[in-house]
């Protein structure tokens, strides 16, 4: 991986600039809606994945199924497929998902109890700017 733009490089600390390394890294990964929504909804236990598509809502297969090769590929989503006929394919949280289903869980509590301040905020700043 190459440098990146805004990434903490510290002169002469090469552990300091591989940590800030691995954290943009790991913030290119989650950073995007459909991550933390999936791994919100795999929070309450394993989905197939058109249950899990109806759970997050608005996703479309292509990026359900992207963001899903992803959050495997981190170790934080366990693809299971069944010898079933037809074979079934089950999502579910590993541990390390789990552990980060704690602070996505946190955010999305903040996010809730915050709404209608952040509303607010909008329809302020809205109001400030249309008067200009």
């Amino acid at each position: 991986m190459g440098e990146q733009e805004g990434t903490c490089r510290v002169r002469g600390h090469p552990h300091e600039t591989a940590a800030c390394e691995h954290i943009s890294r790991m913030l290119e990964r989650i950073s995007d809606k459909w991550t933390l929504l999936v791994v919100r909804a795999l929070g309450n236990g394993p989905l197939r994945f058109n249950a899990l598509k109806r759970e997050v809502g608005g996703v479309s297969q292509k990026m359900l199924a992207s963001t899903l090769r992803g959050l495997e590929e981190n170790g934080f989503v366990l693809r299971t497929v069944t010898q079933d006929m037809p074979p079934m394919v089950e999502y579910a949280l590993t541990d390390l998902g789990r552990d980060f289903g704690n602070p996505v869980q946190t955010f999305a509590d903040w996010v809730i109890r915050n709404s209608e301040r952040i509303e607010a905020s909008r329809a302020a700043y809205a109001e400030r700017r249309s008067v200009r």
